[in-house]
C-alpha cells in the first residue's frame, strides 16, 4: 500500500532529526542563497583548518538590494555537534564570540536578479579560534539576535605535530560482496606521544564520511584491535559503504550560451531558465570525472564572480518509472545535505519523468539523486546503480577528551580518494 505524502514527510523529518548532531549548514531564511563555507580556498574538501593557521571563508547572498547589518556568534561544539556547555567563550575564542558584524557587503551589478553579497573570513582581528574542535557560526540580523538567518559549521584540528596518526585504506573486497556494489574502509589510529588514552571507548570518538555526506556518516565504529598505542578497524562491517555512482554535473556560466549539461536556455520575460539534458537510469558504470557533490561559483569570464554572476531557474529532469516507496531528492554540497521540499522531485505522469526547478547562481555544480524511503531511510536512488569502480572520497575525524576534560577536541584527520586500479 502506498503511504500518503504526510507519512513520507514525517519519516524524512524523523531521519533528518536523528542527524541533528551532524555537521550540516542550515539556511533559516528564504532570502539567503548560495551559502559557501570553504577552508583555505579549497571547495572540494571539508571546511577544516589547522589550529593557528589557515582560514575559513563564508559567503552568501541576500536576495535583495536592501543592506542588512548582519552579525554572528560562534559556539564550540562537542564531537556530536551539540553545544559545548562546560566551557566559556574565553576558553575557545580570543576576542569576541558574539556581536561581531559582517562588514564586507556589495550589491549585485548588471544582473537580472538583484542580490547583495556578504563575505566573512575567520579568524579575523575581532575573533580568533584558540581551541580545536567543532564550531557552529550563527548569523542573524543585528536587530534580532533571536531569529537567525542561517548557521554554518566548520572544524579546527590540532596542529599537525600534535595530531594522532590516522591511516585510511579502501578495498572492494567486502564481507557483503567482492567487486560488486560496495567499498570497505579500513582505518588505523596511532595515539602518538601527546595524548594519554586510558579508556578509548570513553575518550575517543570517530567519524568516517563518504563524499562529505553527513547523512551517511559512520559514528564510533567499534575497533577490532586495541593496542597500547592505538586502534585498528579491519574489515569492519560498520565501515562498508555503498559504492554508488559518479555524481552528475552541469555548468551555467552565462545567461546567453548553454554550457556543459545544459540543453537550452530561455527567457520568460522576467527570469532566465536553464533546462538540463534529461537524466536517465545508468545500467552500466562509465567513469566521468566529477566533484563528488561540490560546487564552484563562477561565470564565463571568471571576473567579479561574487556580485556580477546572475541567477537562473535550473530545470532538472529524470526519466524513470514512478517510485512507490519514497520520494526522490536532489543532493549535493549546495543543498547542504538537507532533504528540503524545494529539492524534492515531482512526478509528471504524462512525460513519465521526475522534475523540479531550483534557483541557482552561475557556476559548476555536481549532484546526485537520493531516495527518502517510506520507512525513514536515505539511500542512493536504485536506478543510479552501485558500482565498485566508483571514485569516492573518504574522510576520517578523531576526537579526544582528556581524563577530566570538559570538551572534545579534534586531534586527527585524514582523507583518502579511492580510484579503482
Amino acid at each position: 500500500m502506498k503511504l500518503p505524502y504526510i507519512v513520507i514527510m514525517a519519516a524524512v523529518l524523523f531521519a533528518n532529526t536523528t542527524l541533528a548532531r551532524a555537521q550540516r549548514h542550515e539556511i533559516l531564511n528564504d532570502r539567503i542563497q548560495s551559502l559557501q563555507v570553504i577552508a583555505d580556498d579549497d571547495a572540494m574538501t571539508l571546511p577544516i583548518i589547522e589550529l593557528g593557521r589557515g582560514h575559513i571563508d563564508i559567503d552568501f547572498d541576500d536576495m535583495t538590494h536592501e543592506y542588512r547589518r548582519y552579525a554572528y556568534r560562534i559556539d564550540h561544539c562537542e564531537a556530536d555537534w551539540t553545544k559545548s556547555e562546560q566551557i566559556f567563550e574565553s576558553d575557545y575564542v580570543n576576542g569576541f564570540a558574539n556581536g561581531n558584524t559582517i562588514d564586507d557587503a556589495e550589491e549585485s551589478v548588471l544582473t537580472n536578479t538583484l542580490y547583495t553579497h556578504y563575505h566573512l573570513r575567520l579568524p579575523n582581528d575581532r575573533c580568533q579560534m584558540k581551541m580545536s574542535g567543532n564550531y557552529r557560526l550563527t548569523v542573524y540580523d543585528d536587530n534580532n539576535e533571536e531569529k537567525p538567518v542561517f548557521t554554518a559549521c566548520f572544524m579546527v584540528v590540532e596542529p599537525r605535530h600534535r595530531q594522532m596518526g590516522v591511516g585510511l585504506s579502501v578495498t572492494t573486497n567486502t564481507d557483503i560482496d567482492i567487486n560488486n556494489r560496495h567499498q570497505q574502509v579500513s582505518m588505523q589510529l596511532n595515539y602518538g606521544n601527546n595524548y594519554r588514552v586510558t579508556d578509548h571507548s570513553q575518550q575517543l570518538k570517530t567519524v568516517v564520511i563518504q563524499n562529505n555526506r553527513w547523512d551517511d556518516a559512520r559514528w564510533n565504529a567499534k575497533p577490532q584491535y586495541v593496542n597500547l598505542d592505538g586502534l585498528a578497524w579491519d574489515h569492519n562491517r560498520d565501515l562498508i559503504f555503498e559504492a554508488g555512482n559518479e555524481f552528475r554535473k552541469f555548468e551555467i556560466l552565462s545567461t546567453d550560451v548553454a554550457s556543459m549539461g545544459v540543453n537550452h536556455i530561455e527567457w520568460d520575460g522576467s527570469q532566465f531558465h536553464a533546462h538540463l539534458f534529461m537524466d536517465e537510469p545508468r545500467p552500466n558504470y562509465l567513469y566521468d570525472e566529477d566533484a563528488n557533490g561540490a560546487f564552484i561559483l563562477r561565470n564565463s569570464d571568471n571576473i567579479n564572480i561574487t556580485n556580477e554572476s546572475d541567477y537562473m531557474m535550473v530545470h532538472f529532469h529524470l526519466k524513470t518509472p514512478r517510485i512507490d516507496n519514497g520520494e526522490i531528492y536532489l543532493s549535493g554540497a549546495w543543498t547542504n545535505d538537507r532533504l528540503l521540499p524545494r529539492y524534492c522531485m515531482k512526478y509528471d505522469e504524462e512525460t513519465q519523468t521526475y522534475e523540479t526547478v531550483v534557483l541557482m547562481k552561475l557556476g559548476y555544480y555536481s549532484y546526485q539523486y537520493l531516495l527518502a524511503t517510506n520507512d525513514g531511510r536515505i539511500i542512493n536512488l536504485p536506478t543510479e546503480g552501485n558500482y565498485y569502480q566508483t571514485e569516492n572520497q573518504y574522510r576520517a575525524l578523531v576526537y579526544y577528551r582528556e581524563p577530566g576534560g570538559r570538551t572534545d577536541r579534534l586531534v586527527g584527520y585524514q582523507d583518502k580518494t579511492f580510484i579503482a586500479r
